[in-house]
Order: structure tokens, then sequence, then C-alpha cells
């Protein structure tokens, strides 16, 4: 399965949130039972500096049902730029896969 390119907006200083749905090539949702996975962003993709982990979690895994998430104070750290990202998942059997990937827009806060 080819990684979807999806490209994101975090605002600086706030709770970030997105869900999204993994699918089988026809379309199906993908049953994720057993999966385990990552989401990581770095400032390019051929950066040398260690990648900026983003929580990854299950929405519903029979429905292909995923979230990715920051806290307030996780973004208040973030520079206000842009970064690349993408979701890896891990199959029982450890196939990984990319299913996700794209930009994401750090908006700069005012306070």
């Amino acid at each position: 399965m080819a990684a979807v390119p999806i490209n994101l907006v975090i605002e600086q200083g706030t709770d970030f949130y997105a869900t999204f749905t993994v699918t089988n090539d026809d379309g199906t949702p993908l049953n994720l039972s057993g999966f385990n996975g990552t989401c990581k962003m770095k400032t390019s993709h051929a950066s040398k500096s260690t990648p900026i982990s983003v929580d990854l979690g299950y929405v519903s895994r029979s429905a292909g049902k995923i979230s990715i998430s920051m806290t307030a104070a996780n973004t208040t750290n973030l520079k206000a730029r842009r970064y690349v990202y993408e979701i890896i998942l891990i199959s029982p059997n450890s196939v990984k896969s990319r299913v996700i990937e794209g930009l994401v827009e750090v908006t700069p806060g005012v306070l």
C-alpha cells in the first residue's frame, strides 16, 4: 500500500489532534488489530536531527481509525516552520508500512 499524502497545520501552543482512516487497496478499512505504529516528524527528510515523536493512538482498530496528537506543552516547544512527518504501522507479521505522510506547517502563537 502506498502512503497517502496529507498535509497538516499545528498551531503553536495549542493542543493538536487529527484522526485518519487507514484503508486497504480496495478502499475498505484496514483492520488494525495487532498492529503497532509510530508517528515522527523532522525539519526535512535529509535532516540528521533526532525526529520529534508524535503520539499515535487507535480510535477504532476494527474500523482502521487512528489518531495523532500533541499537547499544548509540546507544540509550544516547536519552532514555527515547515516539517515533514510520517506514520508507520507495523503488522502482526512485523511488516512495516508507511501509511500516511506529508508536510506539517507549525504556525506561530502570539503569547
